[in-house]
């Protein structure tokens, strides 16, 4: 089973492995990649009767979908001002709107197949790392009015109370969202579309494909799929079977670690349950994990493949940083994942072709983003909405290759000095 060591790999609670493809066979949809997307997407087109073919070059969750922080929260990459400038006012709210929705689906989808082993754990919060508390009840306001969504403001006397450290001033609790263990919620989902008789093949990589014609070809090693849709839901592993996917999006990779069982130590500094996230570009998100034994501490961002040790040491300077109190608590585990994202911060959702679809880069946006996008492309194979067509605005442009790469990590570097000087001012 080709998983990563990680916490989630480590507290799996379904091992079953599934076979590689031999052969060739026809399906409805054929769809190429089996993270959160192509699993929401397959999982909505069996339930409509419609027969589908996933296939995964590694196993169900490898990539960023089942090792990331295990958040669940409406949102995106980028601001609201900045997608209504591309997509116009309405269709921002519209495009909000969905990553409410996207929410409740996942909740919805582990009540509904019972998934125990997804552990969601209600509530996020999202603290200030400066003095700016009427900026935050502001925004609260604006969501209550506009979508009805109620966010509880904190102020620094009870932020601190239950987060123990200077570092934080004021902050917004969302209890609508979750957090989670994604590879568990992952082949939960696994199992159920093969209840439905769907099939799902790993250590299957699409090698070629055959595009033009109405009957599409996806080609393996062992085997071929023919088929009249193809999605593709490949993330930060694409490779080069699409070459305009793969121009459309740069790698980001994220670095995560765990601790040491000390549950005393860490609610000496973290006495709550809500996962934490901050105001920062690439700031620190955590939660404690196994019932408050562990922290599970994410965070940093980098465009090409960094040492694991080193950029952990610079998110231990980061924890302790923020609570001098946890510099004895020890990192038992610490991994890397890749990400997608556009040069416009925002989804990809779409058809490339007639028959050929595309539900991708969705680095920094949370799994309930990547399951309604998954949920959006079902929807259109199946003639029920043509909502997809609201990520129109943010198509498959080159993200700039090389250039890009080295354009992305001069802006974060750009904005974590921006971070560092208004925090220094508060």
């Amino acid at each position: 089973m080709a998983y990563p060591d990680t916490y989630y790999k480590r507290t799996m609670s379904d091992a079953r492995m599934r076979p590689a493809l031999t052969g060739t066979i026809e399906c409805d949809t054929v769809i190429v990649g089996g993270g959160l997307a192509g699993l929401t997407t397959a999982l909505q087109l069996c339930r409509a009767g419609r027969s589908v073919v996933l296939l995964e070059a590694e196993s169900v969750g490898f990539g960023a979908s089942g090792r990331n922080g295990g958040f669940v929260s409406p949102g995106f990459a980028t601001g609201g001002d900045d997608i209504a400038r591309m997509a116009g006012v309405e269709a921002a709210r519209s495009i909000h709107r969905l990553s409410i929705e996207g929410v409740d689906f996942v909740r919805d989808t582990i009540q509904q197949l019972a998934i125990e082993d997804a552990r969601p754990q209600p509530g996020i919060s999202s603290m200030l790392r400066y003095d700016g508390g009427d900026t935050l009840k502001k925004h609260a306001d604006a969501m209550a009015k506009t979508y009805g969504y109620e966010l509880e403001y904190l102020d620094t006397a009870r932020a601190r109370s239950v987060l123990k450290s200077k570092r934080y001033f004021q902050g917004l609790r969302d209890g609508r969202a979750f957090h989670m263990h994604p590879l568990n919620y992952l082949r939960g989902v696994a199992a159920e579309i093969e209840r439905l008789g769907g099939r799902i093949y790993e250590q299957t990589a699409a090698e070629r494909c055959e595009l033009d014609g109405a009957e599409k070809i996806v080609a393996t090693a062992g085997g071929r799929v023919k088929a009249r849709q193809v999605v593709f839901t490949t993330g930060g592993y694409t490779g080069g079977l699409n070459g305009r996917l793969k121009r459309a999006f740069l790698p980001i990779a994220t670095y995560v670690m765990v601790s040491e069982e000390a549950p005393d130590l860490i609610r000496s500094a973290i006495d709550t349950t809500d996962a934490i996230g901050d105001n920062r570009r690439a700031g620190d998100y955590y939660r404690v994990v196994d019932g408050g034994k562990r922290l599970l501490w994410g965070g940093r961002i980098t465009t090409r493949a960094a040492s694991t040790a080193a950029l952990v040491a610079e998110l231990r300077s980061e924890m302790t940083g923020t609570y001098p109190q946890l510099a004895g608590l020890k990192t038992e585990l610490a991994w890397s994942g890749l990400m997608s994202y556009a040069r416009h911060l925002m989804p990809q959702i779409g058809q490339m072709q007639p028959g050929v679809w595309h539900c991708t880069a969705f680095g920094g946006h949370g799994l309930n983003t990547t399951a309604m996008g998954g949920k959006l492309i079902a929807e259109a194979i199946l003639g029920e909405s043509d909502r997809y067509k609201l990520f129109k605005p943010f198509g498959l442009v080159w993200a700039g290759g090389v250039a890009g790469l080295a354009v992305a990590q001069l802006t974060y570097w750009k904005l974590q000095a921006q971070d560092w000087w208004r925090e220094r001012a508060a």
